[in-house]
């Protein structure tokens, strides 16, 4: 126990970091003697030091991007990138998933899914009228739909949830089982969201950026033909026909005359056919590759091994004779957090730089994922309790209502990077909105600790 003197009282609290001790005598100058009383105090403090750590880690990806320190650059980052995507991500999601997931977990949880999936739809349809306000360029459109669609529902819960059950403030009782039963929560988000990701958000962005290279490659190939074309001409010396050759008569006037039946039976096309029609272009076009993106495939193969019991004796436990193999994907996977938020210090280092990106844009993202979806998780998951849908499980709660609160999916920046479409305004967007959830998911933290306890 450590006792902290402020100027205005005597604090007394667990430390384990410093910045604990600046948050406690900061906020004691402005908050009143009545919020200790009630525990806000220790909510609030539950809440920001998980995000603080991010930042801390973050900021050391900025540091090791600079051009003077070099050990981050574009190249590097790239490179680490296809490691993130080959392998990191899907042997942290496959080594969670295996090892907690069960059948009776899946009957508990399986709100999950459908409430992930309601955060990608009102996430895309609020993108969408974002698009349709600000009329950003054709290219970014999928970026912007992705950042409003697809939230960080894994690194981030994977540095908060461990960190909110250790602090004093904790409203989900013992540590030891809040670690336990919050790691089964966040391996299925993690996977839930993985899949939406790589199979949505993905083929968005890989559609957006395919428009603008066949736009581009039509317009070469038009320059091309109009250079050929007029040299040709300019090469011509001889009339291709004389006036005299082209004398239309009138008894031949009916040969020369357009068909209308083809369009008449064009215009008589039917809706359901226009329908199949697109389905049919949006099916043709569809990179379905992508589907089986690699952490897709560890979704499967963790729900294999955590869903078949025989599978599962022979891989999860000390005893298990296999367990090698799970332990090797474990020790993989741990190093995906700190790297995929590394890379994103670095790449946030090119949002400081600027691209062009309108500041109506940004904010609008902003008010996307810090104000409208939040206020929307709200009636959702308090809706879904009040209709039994849901168990009454502060810590589940806590997860639902916070996929709706995080900040932009960092794989999204991953996408930009494998595509090399929007990938220095995905840096500005992601610039702003993590720098804002410092101060975001501090406080709907602390309003969802409050609401669910």
């Amino acid at each position: 126990m450590l006792i902290v003197r402020c100027s205005n009282g005597v604090l007394w609290l667990n430390i384990n970091l410093h910045m604990k001790i600046c948050i406690a005598c900061f906020l004691r100058f402005y908050v009143p003697e009545q919020i200790f009383k009630d525990g806000a105090l220790d909510l609030f403090i539950a809440s920001s030091i998980p995000v603080l750590k991010v930042l801390l880690i973050t900021a050391l990806g900025s540091y090791l991007a600079l051009d003077k320190v070099n050990i981050l650059g574009e190249d590097a980052r790239k490179h680490i990138n296809n490691v993130v995507f080959y392998v990191f991500n899907p042997a942290l999601v496959a080594s969670k998933l295996a090892t907690t997931i069960t059948l009776d977990s899946l009957m508990h949880l399986w709100f999950m899914p459908f409430n992930i999936l309601v955060t990608f739809m009102i996430g895309s349809l609020l993108g969408w009228l974002l698009i349709l306000c600000t009329r950003p360029p054709s290219h970014l459109r999928g970026v912007i739909i992705g950042c409003c669609a697809a939230g960080n529902l894994g690194n981030m819960f994977l540095i908060m949830i461990p960190a909110v059950c250790k602090e004093k403030g904790s409203p989900f009782g013992s540590p030891d089982i809040c670690q336990s039963y919050g790691l089964g929560y966040i391996s299925l988000s993690m996977a839930i969201g993985a899949m939406y990701l790589w199979s949505y958000v993905y083929n968005i962005v890989r559609a957006s950026s395919a428009m603008i290279a066949d736009k581009s490659r039509k317009l070469h190939v038009d320059i091309s033909s109009r250079e050929s074309s007029s040299s040709e001409l300019e090469n011509c010396t001889e009339p291709l026909l004389s006036s005299k050759e082209f004398s239309p008569s009138l008894e031949h006037a009916h040969q020369k005359a357009l068909p209308v039946t083809r369009t008449e039976s064009r215009s008589e096309m039917t809706i359901l056919d226009r329908l199949k029609q697109r389905i049919m272009t949006l099916f043709a076009n569809t990179n379905w590759k992508s589907l089986f993106a690699p952490s897709t495939i560890a979704v499967v193969v963790g729900f294999v091994i955590g869903l078949v019991p025989q599978v599962r004796e022979l891989m999860i436990g000390n005893n298990a004779p296999l367990h090698v193999i799970h332990d090797s994907a474990s020790l993989i996977g741990d190093g995906a957090i700190p790297t995929l938020t590394l890379i994103l210090g670095g790449n946030l280092l090119k949002g400081l730089r600027g691209s062009g990106v309108k500041i109506s844009l940004i904010f609008g993202i902003v008010v996307v994922r810090y104000i409208a979806l939040p206020l929307t998780g709200v009636f959702i998951v308090k809706g879904a309790l009040n209709l039994g849908l849901i168990p009454h499980d502060p810590l589940y709660q806590f997860i639902l209502l916070l996929q709706f609160a995080v900040p932009p999916a960092m794989n999204i920046g991953t996408i930009t990077q494998l595509l090399g479409a929007g990938e220095m305004e995905c840096s500005v967007v992601m610039l702003w909105t993590y720098a804002l959830a410092s101060i975001s998911l501090t406080v709907w933290s602390t309003f969802f600790l409050w609401l669910v306890t």
